[in-house]
């Protein structure tokens, strides 16, 4: 059953948004919340081998028994320091309102992507912070982990900031594709924003086909509670849905996730990509 928010944490002070913003999804949906961390074994080997591979020619057993030491200490570090991660995220989010028998924490071993991948038959959603550790400190780009996720996994994807904010006003970039569409059915029927104050925002030139697609989008929102308002923008679509979100003070962007194919996306870019790395707020990106 597709019912689990899954919170994806690790050390870095995104991790803080990413426990609050879990608490408040598995409260709004009520579903049950897990939060992971995902420990790289390979990383985690190449460093061992880097070390090993230093001592050179000659070298003496009792240096490398002393690494093997080292690496094994580092690997129950790693491991408690975790542990105590995931404690402190469980305590966050019971203090945020959520039940102890619906709220879980587990350590994992192995690659991120396939971690995830296993995992995601029964998870309703996924939280993960904007960036991870190695990219923190890096404005300019979004974690490379985090691209890989969002390329790889096939259920919606919460990403945010470091500090939490209780939605009031969401947007949902919208170009009439089947994603987009599908989309605002998903945001229409499911209780995690009903009754917020919705914008739809479409780029692209004034027709009548347009404002058509807009049409059908407000009044399925409408017919659920929402407060719709509609916008048709012109322009370059990153700049414009930028300024549309600082202008109207949205909280929640909502949009797809890689509309195009990879080769496209390497010659001309990508407006998720871009919008992920600028984003001061969480994005939703939908499948």
């Amino acid at each position: 059953m597709n019912n689990k928010i899954l919170a994806c944490i690790e050390h870095s002070s995104y991790s803080t948004g990413v426990c609050d913003y879990a608490a408040w999804a598995a409260l709004q949906l009520a579903a049950p919340l897990e939060f992971a961390h995902v420990l790289d074994s390979a990383s985690q080997q190449s460093q061992k081998n880097d070390l090993s591979g230093s001592i050179g020619l000659g070298a003496q057993e009792d240096l490398l028994e002393q690494l093997s030491s080292l690496d094994e200490q580092r690997n129950k570090l790693a491991q408690e320091g975790g542990r105590r991660l995931l404690d402190g995220a469980k305590q966050r989010a019971l203090a945020a309102g959520t039940s102890a028998q619906d709220t879980q924490a587990r350590q994992w071993h192995g690659d991120l992507v396939e971690t995830l991948l296993d995992l995601q038959h029964d998870v309703r959603m996924f939280v993960l912070g904007q960036r991870g550790e190695a990219a923190e400190r890096a404005s300019q780009h979004i974690g490379s982990n985090l691209e890989r996720v969002v390329r790889a996994l096939h259920r919606p994807i919460l990403v945010v900031p470091r500090l939490f904010k209780t939605p009031q006003k969401i947007m949902i970039a919208f170009d009439a594709s089947a994603t987009t569409k599908k989309g605002v059915e998903m945001v229409a029927t499911s209780p995690l924003l009903r009754g917020l104050e919705c914008h739809v925002v479409m780029v692209g030139a004034n027709s009548d086909e347009r404002h058509a697609e807009l049409a059908w989008a407000r009044t399925t929102l409408e017919t659920n509670g929402f407060i719709v308002s509609v916008a048709l923008l012109q322009g370059d679509a990153e700049s414009a849905l930028t300024d549309h979100v600082e202008a109207n003070d949205i909280d929640l962007l909502i949009m797809g996730a890689y509309g195009h194919s990879r080769i496209r996306q390497l010659i001309v870019g990508s407006t998720t990509t871009t919008l992920l790395r600028t984003s001061s707020i969480p994005v939703l990106l939908l499948r």
